[in-house]
């Protein structure tokens, strides 16, 4: 990363040489830079991930954490213009997937970037959603949605000590995933491609290929074997379908 462009908003997973393309990871509500770990450099020498740091947990466990999506993508938009002079792909699943999608339309109107390529995992296209609300009226129903979901965020909750780390920013998140209700899709001026695990208890291929009307520079859907959190057991296909994505657009 170029001198003076260090982020609290952002973990690098530096490469030896100056990067031919930057990968930009965002994670689920209640999820950390931390889910991103292994793919640190499981994209080759010259792509160098990022993987985003949401306030309120690990390293900002004191920071306020996100009021909505608008937020976080307002605040990624105005943290990554140093970074722009390597072309810049998005990866965001669930929550992180509309998070990338205000962010490229933010990259877009504000600086006159769009990423290479947007990818977005298990996450309906902004005109199609219909949020949850239900989940997020007490701790219980909240715990028990995260726990539906699955993913290692459940994990976390049946400690009573971690629990009560990590039960804030969780709680933040879903609201904000709550309040970002459906609207127009504005197309985006870069190609979209879209994860789905087949077993998805809340989002179906047909959800996903909704992307496509926002994506006119073109789009692709992959299906893998899997639930809400398929990107656990099947990284190592995913990441092999992410490598030739990422590879098409050097």
């Amino acid at each position: 990363m170029a001198l003076g462009t260090e982020s609290i908003w952002l973990r690098r997973h530096a490469t030896a040489a100056p990067p031919r393309l930057r990968l930009l990871c965002l994670p689920h509500a209640g999820g950390s830079a931390g889910f991103f770990h292994d793919w640190g450099h499981a994209f080759g020498d010259d792509v160098e991930v990022l993987a985003v740091r949401y306030p309120g947990r690990q390293e900002r466990i004191a920071d306020d954490p996100p009021g909505s999506v608008e937020e976080l993508a307002d605040a990624l938009a105005d943290e990554l213009p140093p970074l722009l002079d390597t072309p810049l792909a998005v990866f965001g699943h669930s929550m992180g997937a509309s998070v990338g999608y205000e962010l490229a339309l933010r990259l877009r109107d504000r600086h006159q970037v769009s990423p290479q390529l947007l990818m977005v995992s298990c996450r309906k296209p902004p005109h199609l959603l219909t949020p949850r609300s239900a989940a997020v009226t007490d701790d219980t129903a909240l715990i028990a949605e995260v726990r539906r979901l699955g993913g290692t965020d459940a994990a976390l909750l049946a400690d009573p000590d971690l629990r009560e780390l990590v039960l804030p920013a969780i709680r933040a998140d879903f609201a904000a995933v709550a309040r970002y209700s459906a609207r127009p899709g504005i197309p985006l001026d870069c190609p979209v491609a879209a994860y789905v695990g087949a077993g998805d208890p809340d989002v179906t291929a047909d959800d996903m290929a909704g992307w496509a009307a926002v994506a006119p520079q073109g789009f692709g859907l992959t299906v893998l074997p899997g639930d809400h959190f398929y990107l656990v057991p099947r990284r190592d296909a995913l990441v092999a379908d992410i490598r030739a994505r990422l590879a098409a657009q050097w």
